[in-house]
């Protein structure tokens, strides 16, 4: 059978009470049940799209000393720095960043590092040149373990404030405001926003007081329209870093897609052009999958710069050239990833055998820009914590991915006496190494995953099941029910639906044999679907037509040359048993 078998956990029926009490969809109210919405109060406001309670943005430690030395320096009329990242959350939060306090009247420019020159977060030259022109450097999706940086900034007579969201280290920068939910004293519930999130809630506080005075070039109801103008900078960026869409996320990406699929700018509307999109058919999976990958790939393979200028842009001739530009740098992106992939796939062969508890390869031919890919592609495919490296002359730069029963963050914590600097959450992260300490950072990392992970033979992903229901249940109508839960995402994916004992039809592989095509039937309803499952390919040598199968799906809609039909997204399937 195919090697990775997963744990299905099917969750209980929700209280007849419950089930009664809602006047929804059977279907629909056992999911929203699963994802806590346990009263039928919290049902109206879920699925009405009622906003979550908008916290006060002072309430996200610092914030006040933020506001106040920004204020100050748009009266003044200082040079501003935005400092970011180049994945799209940093893009993103540098652009929202930019157009709010330039819709201010602020001299304002950004800052994005070169991956490969530079590397993430802030370095020292980039610093001191910027210190020669600006008297404000805010920084945004990063800057939260930059504390020699900060150091360095403050000696050159330059004011810091530090916008982040990922985990903090045992010390703070020294800045002069450090805006970080993740903060242990942070009273906000903010924990869980992405960069460019943090980043919209210190605009907004921004754009509020400054409106209110005198010198600000926007009275309250023009700050208000700039305000909601980001919003559509919000989804990207928090969809794109895969935060979790339910609470105050779900609120911000719901109302930045409507402003996505109602009146796009211009240079995301170029880009929903290359990636086949058009809108009002642009949901969370589409950035997921068509239009983050294509900004991504500019600080990948390129420059951050050109998506930074696809977002600002306002002329759709510039915006078309962009677009066209990290179309190719997908393409590239592509390729390289999948060479880099077969070459680490070769470096771990000889040690397969043994089950590692964590993968670690590297090589001078891997891109820095896709390392990550390749390290995501591992876990999910092995289900262990992957660590890829680029090895440079002097340093080797790499990504790691995890699973839950593995925090690579803090794993990296332990071994940070062998690194120049690292950073990212319990299942991502990245660091730079010294090839000196290479050696000793293999070892440190390998038994430290061996001591957390003793039992390999347990490790297995957890599909979550919804709700156990015949093929028959599957229609449109359904499927309109299930749109209401959108925006769809992390901890509030798609339903998963389990149907039992359904027979095989039809079985072949496609995309070089990569993943698996399916024609199901269920005999007692008279329905038949066609089925896709990614990365599952392998099941074609134990499938034949006539056998009965267990499958763990997902409904999505197959649209091919105008025409829509209803297909299964299997995410698992097994021999039945009935």
């Amino acid at each position: 059978m195919p090697h990775r078998q997963a744990h299905w956990s099917i969750k209980p029926v929700a209280p007849e009470a419950f089930l009664h009490a809602v006047p929804e969809h059977p279907l629909l109210a056992q999911v929203l049940y699963n994802r806590g919405v346990a009263t039928p109060q919290q049902v109206r406001a879920f699925l009405d799209g009622e906003h979550a309670a908008v916290e006060n943005p002072y309430k996200l430690r610092d914030m006040t000393q933020a506001v106040r030395r920004i204020l100050k320096a748009l009266q003044k009329q200082e040079t501003i720095c935005v400092y970011g990242d180049f994945d799209v959350d940093g893009v993103s939060s540098t652009a929202l960043l930019v157009i709010a306090l330039q819709a201010l009247g602020g001299h304002v420019g950004p800052y994005i590092p070169d991956r490969v020159d530079e590397g993430y977060g802030l370095n020292v030259d980039a610093v001191v040149r910027i210190a020669g022109q600006a008297q404000l450097l805010i920084t945004v999706d990063c800057g939260i373990r930059s504390l020699h940086e900060v150091a360095c900034a403050v000696e050159h007579h330059l004011d810091v404030i530090v916008t982040d969201h990922h985990s903090v280290g045992k010390a703070l920068p020294p800045a002069l405001a450090v805006i970080n939910p993740r903060r242990p004293d942070c009273p906000s519930k903010f924990d869980r926003l992405a960069g460019v999130g943090v980043t919209f809630r210190l605009a907004q506080a921004v754009l509020r007081a400054a409106s209110q005075e005198r010198w600000c070039p926007l009275k309250p109801d023009q700050a208000a329209e700039v305000e909601a103008s980001l919003l559509d900078l919000v989804a990207l960026g928090t969809v794109a870093d895969m935060m979790p869409l339910l609470g105050e996320n779900r609120s911000l990406v719901r109302r930045g897609l409507a402003a996505i699929n109602h009146t796009p700018r211009v240079g995301l509307e170029a880009l929903m052009l290359q990636s086949d999109l058009r809108a009002g058919l642009v949901d969370a999976t589409a950035i997921s999958f068509r239009l983050a990958p294509r900004l991504n790939a500019a600080g990948r393979l390129g420059d951050a710069k050109l998506a930074y200028r696809l977002l600002r842009t306002h002329d759709a001739t510039e915006a078309h050239t962009l677009a066209s530009a990290l179309n190719s740098f997908n393409d590239r992106r592509r390729t390289l990833t999948e060479a880099a992939q077969s070459e680490a796939e070769s470096q771990l062969a000889a040690v397969m055998a043994d089950d590692p508890a964590i993968f670690i390869v590297g090589s001078e031919h891997f891109e820095h820009g896709i390392v990550g890919l390749v390290a995501g592609r591992l876990t999910d495919r092995y289900y262990r914590p992957a660590v890829v490296m680029h090895h440079d002359v002097d340093e080797a730069r790499g990504s790691a991915r995890s699973i839950p029963e593995f925090n690579i963050s803090q794993a990296l914590d332990e071994v940070s006496h062998l690194l120049v600097r690292h950073g990212g959450h319990h299942l991502a992260a990245g660091f730079t190494v010294a090839r000196a300490n290479l050696p000793a950072f293999r070892e440190a990392l390998h038994a430290l995953a061996a001591r957390t992970l003793p039992d390999r033979t347990a490790l297995r992903p957890t599909i979550v099941i919804d709700a156990v229901t015949p093929l028959g249940s599957i229609n449109w109508g359904l499927v309109e029910q299930f749109a209401r839960l959108e925006p769809t995402g992390q901890e509030n994916p798609p339903p998963t639906l389990l149907a039992r004992n359904v027979s095989v039809r039809g079985v072949r592989t496609v995309g070089n044999g990569k993943h698996l095509r399916l024609v199901v039937d269920e005999g007692t309803h008279g329905v038949v679907f066609d089925a896709i499952a990614f990365q599952q390919g392998e099941w074609a040598t134990h499938l034949r037509e006539g056998n009965r199968i267990d499958l763990a799906f997902q409904v999505e809609v197959n649209e091919w040359q105008g025409n829509r039909r209803l297909q299964l997204n299997v995410q698992d399937l097994r021999p039945s048993t009935a």
